[in-house]
């Protein structure tokens, strides 16, 4: 299903100019954007996308990653096709880069998804899988849906879009995990084929103007982007710009897509990356992609006792009050906490929305 557009704008040389995100594609008629998904015909922007999705599944929503959230809940995830960044580690390849859309098997309207997640018991949606900046209309429309069904929306992305745009995106979205890639404008450039500076500004935008949830994510590639240096002026800036309070997940790298050839992310990185962001301030550091319970569990930032263990998605210690409060010296905790966590576990289930009857 195709679906009118926003963010465009007509050029004095006949061309259409999208404004959705940092590339600023120009396009003639029936030419598409890097992402692929957006597209001009008969001389406006479509999104080519709009009610089509590549799978839905339920799964933990520590794996998002969010730790700070709703703990323990199951969270409706699902994607499109197509991404507006070019990532040569991406783990996600075969639904980011695809040029098929006939792997768009799963079709659901924006109601449909709200009801289907609130039917099997989930507390929110997650746009994810690939980046849900380029489905935009999409992922708005699902928002609101989900709102009038008391469903929360968390959107997994690389930030990189423009504020405009953001503005609109975000104000939807109840919690979000964005990924910074690096703190190298090199590496954005070279490997991504993006810039650091737009997403740095989104951080900041949503950190300071909105009311969203924020955690981070930076997966680190060995000799890419896990220097010392790159760490220290990663996590000084983190500290300096959206606080000690956002959380940041350091995951590690497997081989994937264009970048075979490097070795998975060595758990003594992650290690020294999590030591240096705890040594510049920030409070809550964690480690993804490999088994660690020390690296994933939550401790309070005062007191250091243990608020929230975990062992990979499966949560074995929950010492928060109500509103989030250490139960041992009573500091605050951030983050959106119950009285009680989820017990969703670690399952990951998958739901074929075109067989569910809502």
């Amino acid at each position: 299903m195709y679906s009118p557009g926003r963010f465009w704008h007509a050029l004095n040389d006949g061309r259409i100019q999208c404004d959705l995100c940092p590339r600023f594609c120009r396009l003639h008629e029936n030419q598409r954007g890097l992402c692929f998904v957006r597209k001009r015909e008969e001389n406006q922007m479509v999104l080519t996308t709009y009610g089509r999705s590549s799978g839905f599944c339920i799964d933990p929503i520590e794996k998002k990653p969010l730790n700070h959230f709703l703990p323990g809940t199951p969270i409706l995830s699902f994607g499109t096709a197509g991404c507006n960044l070019s990532c040569k580690f991406c783990q996600n390849w075969d639904i980011s880069k695809s040029r098929e859309m006939d792997r768009l098997m799963d079709r659901a309207d924006p109601q449909t998804i709200a009801r289907t997640a609130k039917k099997l018991a989930c507390r929110s949606v997650a746009y994810t899988y690939n980046d849900p900046v380029i489905f935009l209309e999409y992922a708005v429309d699902i928002a609101q849906a989900c709102q009038d069904e008391g469903i929360y929306s968390v959107a997994v992305t690389a930030g990189y879009i423009t504020p405009e745009a953001g503005e609109e995106f975000f104000r939807n979205m109840d919690a979000a995990n964005v990924d910074l890639k690096a703190f190298s404008g090199s590496f954005y450039k070279k490997v991504c084929g993006g810039k650091l500076e737009p997403v740095l500004d989104t951080l900041k935008y949503l950190k300071q103007e909105t009311n969203l949830w924020l955690e981070i994510t930076t997966l680190l590639i060995p000799g890419q982007n896990d220097s010392e240096q790159e760490l220290e002026d990663l996590t000084q800036w983190v500290v300096e710009n959206l606080g000690r309070e956002v959380p940041i997940h350091f995951t590690a790298f497997h081989p994937d897509w264009k970048m075979r050839d490097l070795l998975p992310t060595p758990p003594t990185t992650l290690h020294r990356a999590r030591k240096i962001a705890q040594k510049n301030g920030i409070y809550y550091v964690y480690l993804g992609n490999v088994h660690d319970k020390s690296g994933s569990s939550t401790y309070c930032h005062n007191c250091e006792k243990v608020l929230i263990g975990r062992d990979w998605y499966v949560l074995s210690e929950w010492n928060l009050s109500n509103g989030g409060l250490c139960l041992n010296c009573r500091a605050r905790c951030p983050g959106k906490f119950e009285a009680l966590p989820g017990t969703w576990g670690s399952r990951r289930q998958s739901v074929r929305l075109d067989s569910m009857k809502v």
